[in-house]
């Protein structure tokens, strides 16, 4: 695809994003607009504008090669995301209620009045650092291919792109933040649904199937098998370990990220924060189906034209951009970014609200909404845009995707601590924990949690890890915070003693 094409649709797609912030932020640019939207926003338009924010670019290029990888993927991944629509279930009727009743921004506030200082502001670090990873590793992969199918041809440095693409999307989201979001995510979903359905169609076109062809050659392929149920011991993709994993790496890292709850958060109320909830769930379903069936379409034309990639992250990049046409690699770009940079400048915002809120505690002021506030949110703004700059640098600095994937795979260990931190606040309601010795519960969980994936077939009998572990990580931090409770309860009824007889 020529190059000049490619820069100009980046050029118009950013124009009008540019645009509709100017319209959405005319006249407010405060810090209540910015963090919760004036808590005005519109059910639907949140429902929908969530599918992009949780469709990541990664998502979009992983999902659809993994159905022909050599482990035997198939559909499997659907497995987890039924598992993940028991955690949106679990979302919308236990955690949403919580947060409205509470009247919360920062959804992390909560874990201070259950647990205590320390507690809250480790919960909120842990989002911080685990966001800040996972935003920068999925705009870095956008990048990479920007940088070689436009940016190379103009001979200009990778650093220059990343600092270009930040920059753009500081320009759409320091004035209206979340409000602006809502609106340019929604934007965003519709390009990227778009995309996917324009894709099965391009692909079908070009294997001269109609749409009952289609369907019928992905059912007959061998890509098509959804579930297993054998061999739950060292099988990774059994039903079980696939359904737990997305159930509760749903709870955690949707329902205690800061980044998909402040949207539903800007909602007027509880009841339309549930409705945007219950009406996301259905379209982020149907949507994952059509993306494995990408995949499938996909592997049934590289079997046909001979088309060999070095890694299934490859299949669907080289042929939309080498095999199908103009249209159609436009059509793949357009979903490729609008997936990632949904993703990106929503955690941005939320980034920028977590920190001011958790940290600068913007919520115990009294005019939250004062010029010195609304500057030091937007100093917070560049600042989350410059670590996300520098963290995608060091990605490329490293430049092997063995320790870059490690890294990513690192920071969705974080969340498991977060679940613990909940469940203990939601449970326990009557126990003290000793609130100092949070911090290094919350990093021996995930270290406890490496040791056993690495040595689970060793250690537990042949048996394998996979999206599960998050439980484990959570159970393990709700074990060793109760375990810390108990000794708070006994040096409290030890001080209570000695005090007793000087009282008499």
């Amino acid at each position: 695809m020529p190059p000049l094409v490619l820069l100009s649709f980046i050029i118009g797609y950013f124009a009008l994003l540019i645009g509709i912030s100017y319209l959405t932020s005319k006249g407010t640019s405060d810090n209540s607009t910015f963090f919760i939207a004036n808590r005005n926003s519109t059910w639907y338009l949140v429902a929908f504008g969530m599918i992009g924010t949780a469709l990541s670019g990664v998502t979009f290029i992983s999902v659809p090669g993994k159905v022909g990888a050599p482990t035997g993927d198939a559909f499997s991944y659907f497995q987890f995301v039924l598992g993940n629509a028991a955690g949106f279930v679990i979302i919308a009727t236990v955690l949403l209620p919580l947060y409205y009743r509470l009247k919360l921004t920062s959804i992390y506030s909560y874990i201070e009045e259950a647990l205590g200082v320390w507690s809250y502001k480790t919960a909120a670090a842990i989002f911080l650092i685990s966001r800040t990873i996972g935003s920068a590793f999925r705009l870095y992969l956008v990048v990479i291919v920007l940088q070689k199918f436009i940016f190379d041809f103009y001979h200009i440095p990778f650093g220059i792109t990343v600092f270009i693409c930040l920059l753009l999307i500081w320009a759409y989201t320091h004035k209206g933040g979340l409000k602006t979001i809502i609106i340019t995510d929604s934007l965003q979903t519709l390009f990227l649904v778009s995309s996917v359905f324009l894709s099965i169609f391009f692909i079908c076109r070009s294997l001269h199937f109609d749409i009952f062809q289609a369907a019928d050659a992905i059912k007959q392929s061998s890509y098509s098998q959804i579930f297993f149920f054998n061999n739950f011991i060292g099988n990774r993709f059994h039903f079980g370990k696939q359904f737990l994993g997305g159930l509760f790496i749903t709870i955690a890292m949707v329902g205690l990220d800061q980044d998909l709850m402040q949207k539903n958060l800007s909602c007027k109320n509880i009841r339309e924060a549930q409705k945007n909830m219950f009406s996301f769930i259905s379209v982020f379903v149907v949507i994952n189906i059509f993306f494995l069936s990408v995949g499938a379409l996909l592997y049934i034309y590289a079997s046909r034209n001979g088309i060999v990639v070095a890694k299934t992250d490859y299949l669907y990049p080289t042929i939309a951009l080498n095999y199908l046409g103009l249209v159609p690699a436009v059509v793949f770009m357009l979903g490729l970014t609008a997936a990632t940079f949904a993703t990106t400048d929503s955690a941005l915002t939320a980034l920028t609200t977590s920190f001011c809120v958790d940290f600068l505690n913007f919520n115990k002021s009294e005019n939250v909404n004062s010029r010195k506030m609304v500057r030091a949110r937007q100093y917070v703004h560049i600042f989350f845009s410059g670590l996300i700059f520098l963290t995608i640098i060091i990605f490329n600095t490293i430049n092997n995707d063995a320790v870059v994937n490690a890294i990513f795979k690192v920071a969705s260990y974080t969340y498991g601590p977060l679940l613990g931190l909940y469940s203990f606040g939601l449970f326990v309601k009557r126990r003290k924990v000793n609130d100092k010795l949070v911090p290094v519960i919350c990093v021996i969980s995930p270290v406890i949690c490496y040791f056993l994936s690495i040595n689970s077939v060793r250690l537990l009998n042949d048996y394998v890890f996979d999206n599960e572990l998050i439980l484990v990580n959570g159970l393990i931090t709700f074990f060793l915070l109760l375990v810390n409770s108990r000794f708070k309860e006994k040096l409290l009824t030890k001080s209570n003693n000695a005090t007793a007889p000087a009282l008499q």
